[in-house]
Formats: C-alpha cells, structure tokens, sequence
C-alpha cells in the first residue's frame, strides 16, 4: 500500500510537469474543446499520421499509470468503475487548470477522454492482475487479524455471560425464604470473628 502511494505521489509530480508547464509557442493556436471527438476528428484532418499517432498515443500513455496504481489502492469492489471515475476527475481538474492559469494551454474534453481510456487498457491488460495479486498478498494478514478480533470477541462475550450468571445466581439466593436473614447471621459472624482476631492475648 505505501509503494502505491509513493508511486501516485511519483506519477503526479511528473503529470503535473507535463501538463502544467507553460507553452508561449502555442498560445495563438491553443482554444478549448467542449465537443467530444472535436479534436479527434482534426487529428485525422489536418496533422500527418505521425503527428495523429503521437498526440492520440501521447494522450493513452499519460492515462496509463492510472490504471497501473489505483488497482493497489482501490478497493476490490467496483474495482475497473472506481478506476476510470478517479482517472476522470483528475484529468478533468488537470485540464480546468491548464485552461485558467497556464499559457499556451487549453481545456480539451478529448484529452480526457484519451487519458481515461489510457488508463481503463491499462488496467484490463495489466492492473487488473496487479490489484488481484497485491490484495491476495495483504489477505491473509488481514484474515489473522480479523481472527484475532474475533476470539477477542468471543473471550469478551463469555466473561460477560459469566457475569450474568453470578448475578443471577446471586438474585436467585437473595429471593429464597430465609436468605436475608442468614446473609446477616453469616455478617454478624464475620465481625465476630474479626473482633476476636484483634484482642491481644494476656501473657
């Protein structure tokens, strides 16, 4: 789990060193994209297919150490939904920021898209096993320590109904006909005996 983190706490800085550095070169072309496909579509248009494949394949790589380390991370359930969700939230803040505060940048709903996707191949070629492997690894620790709670549970549940058993039987003593007065007869008898005890013996 701590590698995972480490690992997030790498791929963000370097994210954002890619994504937030400022670009004064593209500032006259740079416009943001609200339609999905819009730059896509002028991908296969207007640039070369080396250009097409370098921004489309730039894009599925930025995305894919999503889907690497939050398998580690995530919980098992809902696993590949929680995965693509986080990956989109990120990006979807990632390119809020370059469109309000860095030169030469802009908002591009097809970037997230791009990276979403990067990250959810990842994920189905090879974090899925990641995560499987990982979370069978921790498992049985976890599986000790959950035993350990539950004897302790178990030792704590009879030493409470231990409990409750004296003081039944102790209700149950005081209702019998003649316990009150043999419970006082048996406390006269002990002072008695403890009175005895301190008077010193004449030589």
């Amino acid at each position: 789990m701590v590698l995972g983190f480490v690992a997030l706490v790498g791929f963000s800085a370097v994210l954002a060193k890619l994504t937030l550095t400022p670009s004064p070169a593209s500032s006259e072309i740079a416009g943001s994209n609200l339609r999905p496909g819009n730059s896509l579509r002028q991908y296969a248009e207007d640039y070369t297919f080396l250009a097409a494949c370098k921004q489309v394949g730039g894009n599925l790589v930025l995305g894919a150490p999503f889907g690497l380390i939050l398998p580690v991370l995530v919980p098992r359930k809902m696993r590949m939904v929680r995965v693509v969700v986080l990956t989109a939230l990120v990006m979807v803040l990632v390119e809020m920021a370059q469109g309000a505060i860095v030169e030469g940048r802009a908002f591009d709903v097809d970037d997230v898209i791009l990276n979403t996707s990067g990250a959810l191949i990842a994920y189905l070629l090879v974090g899925r096993k990641i995560g499987r492997r990982f979370h069978a690894l921790a498992r049985p620790g976890q599986r000790a320590q959950e035993r350990a709670e539950q004897a302790e549970e178990r030792r704590l549940e009879r030493s409470r109904e231990r409990e409750r058993k004296r003081k039944a039987a102790r209700a149950k003593a005081r209702t019998r006909p003649g316990a009150e007065w043999r419970a006082v007869r048996t406390r006269v008898a002990d002072r008695v005996r403890r009175s005895r005890r301190r008077v010193p013996r004449r030589p």
